[in-house]
């Protein structure tokens, strides 16, 4: 069975973590291919079809409609499947697809640019719940904020260094080496998942083959059963329409709001990368002595206070440092939701308890990006973002029943090692 981290004897240094050293650096060779694989993607989409509207919103369509999809069915395999094993065989077969697609440019399918992201989105839903049940077996639960906070941190790098990585890499050697560059780093992050600790072994009762859709069913359920869980849902919700339509307008605040060429959304990045490395490393700092509920709803509502005033403004300087303080503050999201996910969930059904979550997120999101076109049209961008505003705010409030809730206490596993 999965080995819980509350009855790990001690809490040793996390960088001496083999499982957390492992896992960052293939989170790093994977960002830096997801960022090539980003920019790329858009700057040959806006090139092909003149910045055809539809055409640039289709990306975001196949990046994270088949994780709306497939999360519910991922989360459960997560639960079933030795998670070592699926994070490696994930990433391999994204590195052949990745290739595959290759060749369909090489020969002229340009459209097929698209699967890039589609597939490669599908079989994140089978390796990231298996990370976080690896995560839950081999951090101390003391130290989960932190660790949650050191990959934010690694993100935030990437926030800052990758659209100026991926706008090189596209402008200086084309579309064909960029997809190329994605291929070798999802089969760098495959060689560096082998060195993680052996899969443990969990007993499974006799025929729990033919039980895919009452382990799928029973991750509901439990989500249902736990208040906390069920709350957090309700924040996801909120949280991926506002999401949505901030993310998916971002450009024209930067072409009719702040009146700059759409290349400077990339500085807009920077700068909220920026922010974000220093507040994961001031939440890592911290992290012990708050509460991630506490932590969520203070990162939701600075989120509703700075989109708003994103919205309202046409000042470059104003835009600038609202977009550094609102990524300060998104750390707190991310890692309060991390956080309250491998708290409030027995390591058995992590998977499934994040794959009944994040599709809430995810579904919304996708939701209000296929309508912020057609809001864009009907309302002017600074009532848009009020309305982001309004639904971050009303995340945070939901969050308030919620504040003084205990972690549950879980049993001790013993594990077996495969």
């Amino acid at each position: 069975m999965d080995a819980p981290s509350t009855n790990l004897p001690s809490s040793p240094s996390l960088f001496r973590n083999r499982f957390l050293q492992t896992i960052l650096l293939s989170s790093m060779t994977l960002q830096i291919g997801i960022w090539v694989r980003n920019f790329a993607i858009l700057l040959y989409v806006a090139e092909k079809t003149n910045d055809d509207p539809i055409a640039i919103s289709l990306i975001s369509v196949a990046e994270f409609a088949p994780i709306f999809i497939f999360s519910f069915i991922g989360g459960t395999f997560a639960d079933r499947w030795r998670p070592k094993r699926t994070m490696v065989w994930c990433d391999l077969l994204s590195a052949v697809s990745v290739f595959v697609v290759l060749l369909a440019v090489h020969y002229g399918s340009w459209e097929s640019i698209y699967l890039v992201a589609f597939i490669s989105a599908i079989l994140s839903q089978f390796s990231q719940p298996s990370g976080m049940r690896l995560f839950k077996q081999h951090v101390p639960e003391s130290q989960m904020q932190q660790g949650m906070a050191l990959f934010q941190s690694l993100q935030a790098t990437f926030m800052v260094l990758g659209p100026m990585l991926g706008t090189f890499v596209y402008s200086r050697f084309g579309l064909e080496t960029s997809i190329a560059v994605m291929g070798t780093a999802f089969l760098l992050s495959a060689l560096v998942l082998v060195r993680l600790p052996k899969d443990l072994v969990q007993p499974r009762e006799a025929g729990a083959s033919g039980q895919f859709w009452s382990e799928l069913a029973e991750g509901f359920r439990y989500v249902w059963r736990s208040t906390v869980l069920r709350t957090l849902g309700i924040a996801f919700l909120l949280a991926g329409l506002a999401v949505g339509l901030a993310q998916a307008l971002n450009l024209f605040i930067v072409t009719e709001r702040l009146g700059q060429d759409k290349e400077f959304l990339q500085y807009l990045l920077v700068v909220s990368g920026v922010a974000m490395l220093i507040g994961g490393g001031v939440v890592a700092a911290f992290a012990k002595r708050i509460p991630p509920q506490l932590l969520l709803a203070t990162g939701m509502l600075f989120s509703a206070v700075c989109t708003v005033i994103v919205g309202f403004s046409t000042s470059v300087p104003v835009t600038l440092v609202t977009q550094f303080i609102n990524g300060l503050a998104f750390p707190c999201i991310h890692i309060g939701i991390s956080t309250m996910i491998l708290t409030w969930s027995q390591p058995s059904i992590v998977g499934r308890v994040n794959g009944v979550l994040n599709p809430l997120f995810i579904g919304m999101m996708v939701v209000s990006m296929s309508l912020a076109g057609v809001l864009k049209s009907a309302f002017p961008l600074v009532a848009i973002y009020s309305g982001s505003g309004l639904l971050f705010l009303l995340g945070a409030l939901a969050m308030l029943p919620i504040a003084r809730h205990k972690a549950p206490e879980q049993p001790a596993q013993v594990p077996a090692q495969a």
